[in-house]
Parts: C-alpha cells; structure tokens; sequence
C-alpha cells in the first residue's frame, strides 16, 4: 500500500508541474497587455519594455517559470500585481469561505446520495423513481434558479435567512450558520443528484452479482448482504464521483459567491482575472491545480485501499 502511495504521489507531482507549466505559458502570452494594463492606456512600447524588464518578464519564459516554481514550493507566491499585498496571505482566508460552503455540501450530498441509493437499489418501485426523479432534477435545474428560488423564498418572503453577505465564524456561529443555509443548499442538490445516481447504478449491479446470490444461499441476512459487502464493493466508483463532485463545486463556486456577495476564492479569482493581475492569478492557478490533484490522490488512496486489485496500476 506504501508503495502504491508513493506511486500515486510522484504521478500527481508529474500532473502538477505539467498543468502549471501549460497554464503558466499560456499566461505568459498576454505579458504584454497585462503591463499595458498597469500602465494605462498611454504606455508606449518602449515603456512597456522597460516595465518587464523590471519585473522580469523579458526574460525566456520557461526561466520565469522555473524561478515562479520555486518561490511556490518555499510558500513565497509573490505580491499583487496593482495592490502589492502578498498573495500567500490572502489566500487562506479566501479558500477558508469557499470551503465553508462547499464542505457541508459535499458532506450533506454525500450522505443523502448514499442512503437514497442504497435504499433505491434495494427497494425498486416507487423509492427508485424517486431517486430517479431527484437525479434528473437536480442535473436539470441550474444552481442560478436554484440559488433565486430559495432567496425569493426565505430571504425576502419570510425573511428567516440573509440573502447575501458573509460572517466568519470566528466572528459569530449562528451569524455564520444563517450565512451559508442558503448556499449550502443550492449546490447540495446538484451535488446529491450525480452521487445518488452513481450509487443507485453501481449497488443495482452488485446485487445481481452471483455472490450475492451465494451468500444468500447460504442464509447471510439481506442487510449484511447490503452494508458489509455489496455497498463496499460500490463504494470505489462512489467514492470518485464524490471526489469529482468536490472540484467541481470548488471550481463553480463562483457562481453562488457572486450572488451571494461571499468573499470566496472564486470571488477573488474572477476579480483577478478581470484586473489582469498576474501574480494573483498565478496564485490561483496553483491553488486550484494542486485541490485537483489532491482530491484525485485522495480518491485514488481509498480506492486502493477499498480495492486491493487498483494498487497494480
């Protein structure tokens, strides 16, 4: 198992550098206007030049690249491009928002999916059109209509909730609590729908596996049959799914952080993406590969330990 570890850490190593390189040289081709940004409308070319070579962007792209790599890897990612505040610094604060809001949707999404398909692909009947049906709607509704549905609801009809803002929790619990109910919610749907799909197939296709039939045979009781073996044995394309679901509601954060004024790293991305400033983004950037990969080792970590036949590969 270590050295299947070992394995998966020096792929996603590989996988990181490989991904911040592409990003980085694809960064590196708007240099140019990024410092006629800074300069404003009236630079001329001459001091456009002298700008990056102050700031070393005259210097071969992947030198700048090499040298940005190492700075990431001492925690040093470099100063705003137009404010000069450090990157590093105000990251975690942004990512700890995100986070806030993404984490118990993954978990409520997580544990809702899983009993709603154990229970679908045991039961049939009306519980799997049920979980069917909630599958589709919640794949079908975008998080936007979600997101103004519950607002109209319960922030402006009945008033139990805020529509928009942020409070640390550190600052206040409950303020924090009501700060994200609504959040949480509009993506745990979407969420919830693809897990409980993924489970509802995968346990359908364990329990017409013959050994199920065996253990039956042999008198094992049906919820034994359920939990220790068949939903283990489902749980590996699960647990992908739900790793899947993580970066993906991590990457389309920016939505519900834009409608619901949340101070987010998808929030803060989009205005450095906007501002073109350049060390900001690659900040981002690095960020945000570096989750990917690290869920995808995650995933990779329980499915070997699940399954002792994916440690070969």
């Amino acid at each position: 198992m270590l050295l299947y570890i070992g394995r998966r850490m020096i792929a996603g190593l590989v996988l990181f550098v490989v991904s911040s390189l592409i990003t980085f040289l694809l960064l590196s081709m708007s240099f140019d206007s990024i410092i006629a940004s800074r300069l404003g409308p009236g630079a001329t070319p001459e001091q456009i030049a002298d700008m990056a070579a102050r700031l070393g962007m005259d210097r071969p792209v992947l030198i700048q690249y090499f040298n940005w790599l190492g700075n990431l890897f001492t925690g040093d990612m470099g100063s705003s491009f137009f404010t000069g505040a450090d990157v590093a610094s105000q990251l975690p604060q942004r990512i700890s928002v995100t986070l806030s809001v993404v984490l118990p949707a993954l978990t409520l999404s997580a544990i809702v999916a899983v009993g709603l398909g154990v229970w679908a692909a045991s039961r049939g009947g009306w519980v799997d059109k049920v979980s069917q049906g909630f599958s589709l709607l919640g794949n079908l509704i975008p998080n936007l209509l979600v997101a103004i549905g519950l607002v109209s609801i319960f922030a402006i009809e009945l008033g139990w909730l805020p529509a928009t803002g942020f409070v640390p929790i550190e600052q206040n619990f409950g303020g924090w609590l009501r700060s994200i109910i609504i959040p949480v919610i509009t993506i745990f749907i979407g969420g919830a729908a693809n897990i409980a799909n993924q489970v509802r197939g995968t346990m359908i296709d364990e329990l017409r596996k013959d050994y199920v039939r065996t253990l039956r045979t042999r008198g094992v009781s049906p919820r034994a049959i359920l939990l220790k073996h068949a939903l283990r044995n489902a749980a590996g394309p699960a647990v992908t799914v739900l790793g899947l679901t993580f970066i993906t509601m991590f990457g389309g954060a920016l939505i519900i952080e834009q409608v619901f004024a949340l101070p987010g790293f998808g929030t803060f991305a989009f205005t450095a993406a906007t501002s073109g400033d350049y060390t900001v983004m690659l900040g981002v950037m690095s960020v945000g590969i570096g989750l990917t990969v690290g869920m995808n080792l995650l995933v990779d970590i329980v499915n070997g330990w699940l399954n002792p036949k994916a440690r070969v590969y």
